[in-house]
């Protein structure tokens, strides 16, 4: 695919305001079936530090989780990710939360421990969702965390969004073959697969891949001067690799949301996305030999690295550079919007 037939499809598509489909009314559906003790679980202010707590591990976080609501209630918190996410994330997601039954077989868990636990994901509301409000919520738990800012009914962040796996691959069981992180892992080894020697000796920065990915849980995720091979090194089958990768990540939001994000990337110029490796180059997994790559632009940062539990365990993210948490701009118009009451 050539590069300008690929910005012309899913770049040039997005014109005008990017509104989330419902987000506002299935967010106050969903507040409206808690009683007032699970309110207080969940519901926090938009400018308070908690909209800043990311992590992707389990541990004991703030937020109603699913093991706390009822049926209708979880129902009306999936109807709220589904307004934000596309559908091949949202199933992502939802698989992600099932592999911890896999890793409680795997580990041989007993009843009454409940460190795996597919229940264990919390939902956090920040602010008051309307249409003349600025607001946030966030869904967060074991290799996952989607932290969602709205500017009323437009959706104006998704990021930090990390996804991650563990089993990569699940090896026996009933869920054997399972590799929900499969178009990640693809596309990348896609693009390293396709490089000249010449091109892989820019790309590859190192030849032992990182323990884990380096933004991890920093609240600021810039990682200095980027690494790698440029895009306009690339010929342009790989430039549309390249930009093959990128949408995987990108596209698990919305369409009209991933085009906006897009265009940016584009506006922002191409030509100054970087591509980097780290570690093995072949595509196996569970062999002990870990894999890390990243791409890194003016307005987004990607990382993937799979080293742990024998290089069979996945974390992938997609940081935005500009609109993390919603960004300073929407913060400080939060901030000006109050101070005017």
């Amino acid at each position: 695919m050539r590069p300008i037939i690929f910005l012309t499809t899913v770049l040039l598509f997005f014109i005008g305001t990017v509104k989330s489909q419902g987000s506002v009314e299935k967010a106050n559906q969903f507040i409206s079936q808690l009683n007032e003790s699970q309110k207080l679980n969940t519901l926090f202010p938009f400018d308070g530090e908690e909209r800043y707590n990311y992590h992707f591990v389990p541990y004991e976080r703030k937020g109603i989780t699913f093991n706390e609501m009822n049926a209708d209630q979880k129902t009306a918190a999936f109807d709220l990710l589904k307004t934000c996410l596309s559908e091949a994330a949202y199933n992502k997601t939802k698989e992600i939360m099932q592999l911890e039954n896999v890793l409680i077989e795997l580990e041989k868990r007993k009843p009454d421990d409940h460190f795996r636990d597919p229940g264990n994901y919390h939902i956090s509301i920040f602010g008051i969702p309307s249409a003349k409000t600025i607001w946030g919520w966030r869904f967060e738990g074991h290799h996952i965390s989607f932290n969602f800012s709205f500017d009323k009914k437009n959706l104006s962040s998704g990021t930090p969004a990390f996804l991650g796996t563990n089993p990569a691959i699940v090896l026996s069981g009933s869920k054997a073959g399972t590799q929900v992180l499969k178009d990640e892992t693809d596309r990348g080894f896609a693009l390293l697969n396709s490089l000249s020697k010449a091109q892989l000796q820019k790309t590859i920065i190192d030849t032992v891949a990182y323990k884990d990915i380096l933004s991890f849980d920093k609240r600021n995720a810039l990682l200095g001067d980027p690494a790698g091979i440029k895009y306009s090194d690339l010929n342009k089958s790989q430039q549309a690799l390249l930009l093959q990768l990128v949408s995987a990540y990108v596209h698990r939001f919305t369409t009209l949301f991933a085009d906006k994000m897009l265009k940016e990337i584009q506006q922002a110029g191409l030509d100054k996305l970087w591509f980097a490796w780290a570690g093995h180059t072949k595509a196996e997994m569970g062999n002990g030999n870990g894999a890390y790559y990243r791409v890194q632009g003016p307005t987004i940062l990607i990382e993937y690295d799979n080293t742990q539990n024998n290089s069979n365990h996945i974390h992938s993210v997609l940081r935005d550079l500009k609109h993390d948490f919603g960004g300073d701009d929407l913060l400080q118009h939060y901030k000006n919007d109050h101070s005017a009451h």
